[in-house]
């Protein structure tokens, strides 16, 4: 089957390399290759000026389209596109989406036979790859340098991308010493234009990726760091497993998700228990073997339904489009974390949940974890400054993504889609509560955690109250006006205030700052949230978000499409998004098409994927 509509990826490549006619601007090899009509937010500027050979960093929220960004240049400039990846997933799943579109992609990875790898090397000399993928290790090796070199002298490099490029700076997220040395690009090559990308950069780290990446001239393209889709909701620690398990029943109980914890211990004990409890969890994190972890990851991409447990050590470029929650059961380390990592959730644009369960606790142990560390005084104090922001965040009392976006310097109003914005918290003055937890503090000669001085505002005779002798201090039993759940909330948003800071040489002591002087002469007023109730929960569709506005025959033939695509991705080898998006399958559903020049409208659907797939589609539309 073909079409008029369509543009021959082959046009392309003789008006690239041969020069022979003038090739497609972007947005018609968007439409032929992608299926997309049109560019989305700050794309077709970036697009254009990396097609002019210009550098540039690249700020976009996860599922706002990055690698589009790169892709298209990488068609319409002379040569190929060289695409540093960190990560084996990403690489593999970009370039199964990449073939399924047409492109002629391929990448060079620790998973291929010595002859795969060299077959590679040969089609990437010859000029028959639009696009290869490459791991940082690898890709600054004497022996590729000198293929880049090779490739550069026949003026065959169309442009570097550097993608996840927050992994190059040393106060980011995630830190990895191989991305310092991408410098040499700039310096081998420099009339090679590149393009660093990133969905998560403070302002902090922005700089250090420009500085260490030697982006000094390039432009700054920042998107919207919003997620309107993703619902934020962030809830006292009580009993986390109880916690999660109701949110997971009432709203998730077949959705695929990601459920984060801090150890590799917890996180296998977590999986176990799910999966006690019905559900298909699965565990990943560093110390497994990599053929389980290899096995775990590829279930998580291609069946439906699967939650994975894990450390932070799964999840960056994980291309899963219908992820349909996010959970942490521990506090990531930093805004740009937890933004990060909730960012897996609905990157098809269709509602998802980003859930986390918070306590005191979590604050002492990543205390104690920047103060234990190697890093250098500065570090601990940005690293210390990070977890503060993050605090900020989880004791707000006003629309948690004003805070986040604010975070990194984006402006916005409240969002009206998070548990503050859904269901505002009672604020009350907290000033006298706030003297006696920090009096008790220095009563106890500040050596001493949140429970031991809650014992003695709430005048338990413990043994170790007795034991230090606090039974005779005059803050005994002086806060019994409130439960003990209302003094741990007290004390942690004390802490998140910055009037009190975790000692961790002190096993998670509380001290008292500069700031708690204020309150206790008097001067200052505290304002403090009351401790949460059990939020009300909202009930989600147990299919996938993208069909719940289908009923009748839409859903039936929705139905269909889905049990099609499965059939396909099993075939190929590949994730059923690879194949087809929800969204577009959703579209499908919806509109119906019964024509070849009706199917090429529907949005995914590029020149490539109609000729291959639309006598099918147009037979599941008639069955």
């Amino acid at each position: 089957m073909s079409t008029s509509r369509a543009i021959s990826l082959n046009r392309l490549r003789l008006s690239k390399h041969a020069g022979l006619t003038a090739p497609p601007d972007a947005r018609a090899i968007l439409k032929a290759v992608f299926g997309y009509a049109a560019f989305r937010g700050p794309q077709a500027d970036i697009v254009d000026h990396v097609v002019s050979g210009g550098d540039c960093l690249v700020l976009m929220p996860t599922g706002g389209g990055k690698s589009v960004c790169y892709q298209i240049p990488a068609l319409m400039r002379v040569g190929t596109g060289v695409v540093v990846s960190p990560l084996i997933a990403l690489m593999q799943d970009q370039v199964a989406a990449l073939l399924e579109a047409g492109v002629r992609a391929a990448f060079l990875n620790s998973t291929l036979s010595n002859a795969d790898a060299a077959a590679v090397e040969r089609a990437l000399i010859t000029g028959e790859l639009d696009l290869v993928y490459v791991a940082p290790e690898r890709l600054t090796t004497p022996r590729f340098m000198q293929l880049l070199g090779q490739l550069s002298n026949a003026g065959k490099l169309a442009l570097f991308a550097i993608d996840e490029a927050h992994c190059v700076a040393q106060w980011g997220h995630d830190f990895r010493p191989e991305y310092i040395q991408l410098s040499i690009l700039h310096e081998r090559f420099p009339q090679v234009p590149r393009i660093a990308l990133t969905a998560t950069a403070d302002q902090q780290t922005r700089e250090e990726i420009i500085t260490r990446l030697g982006l000094d001239g390039a432009r700054t393209f920042i998107a919207s760091f919003d997620r309107p889709n993703i619902r934020y909701r962030i809830v006292e620690k009580a009993n986390a497993k109880a916690q999660l398990l109701a949110f997971l029943q009432a709203e998730h109980t077949h959705d695929a998700g990601i459920i984060y914890c801090l150890s590799r211990r917890k996180v296998e004990e977590t999986a176990a228990w799910l999966a006690g409890e019905g559900f298909n969890a699965l565990a990943y994190h560093a110390g497994m073997d990599s053929a389980t972890r290899t096995r775990h990851q590829a279930r998580f991409l291609r069946e439906e339904g699967i939650i994975m447990v894990a450390t932070i050590a799964f999840g960056m470029g994980i291309d899963k489009p219908d992820v349909r929650f996010v959970a942490h059961l521990d506090l990531p380390k930093s805004i740009e974390g937890y933004y990060q990592e909730t960012g897996r959730a609905g990157r098809d644009g269709a509602p998802a949940d980003a859930w986390m369960a918070y306590g005191l606790a979590d604050v002492v142990n990543h205390r104690r974890m920047i103060e234990a560390s190697e890093a250098n005084d500065q570090f601990k104090r940005v690293a210390g400054a990070k977890l503060d922001a993050l605090l900020g965040l989880c004791e707000a009392t006003a629309c948690r993504r004003v805070r986040l976006l604010g975070y990194f310097g984006e402006a916005s109003g409240s969002c009206g889609n998070c548990d503050i914005c859904l269901e505002p918290p009672d604020v009350w003055d907290g000033t006298l509560a706030a003297k006696k937890a920090l009096s008790c503090a220095f009563r106890c000669g500040q050596r001493f955690g949140a429970g031991h001085l809650i014992d003695v505002l709430l005048g338990n005779e413990t043994q170790r109250v007795i034991q230090w002798g606090h039974r005779e201090l005059s803050t005994f039993g002086i806060g019994k006006e409130h439960e003990k759940k209302q003094w741990q909330a007290v004390y942690r948003q004390l802490v998140a205030q910055g009037l009190l800071t975790v000692d961790h040489a002190g096993y998670g002591a509380l001290q008292l700052t500069e700031a708690s002087r204020g309150v206790l002469t008097g001067g200052q007023t505290v304002h403090l949230r009351t401790a949460q109730e059990k939020r009300r929960t909202r009930s989600t569709s147990k299919s996938s978000s993208a069909a719940t506005t289908l009923d009748g025959a839409a859903h039936e033939r929705w139905e269909r499409l889905r049990t099609w695509r499965a059939a396909i991705a099993k075939e190929h080898g590949v994730p059923a998004y690879v194949v087809f998006h929800d969204a577009t399958l959703a579209e499908l559903a919806r509109e119906c098409p019964s024509t070849v020049d009706a199917l090429s409208r529907i949005s995914g659907v590029g020149a490539r994927k109609l000729e291959r797939y639309g006598d099918d589609l147009l037979a599941v539309m008639r069955a």
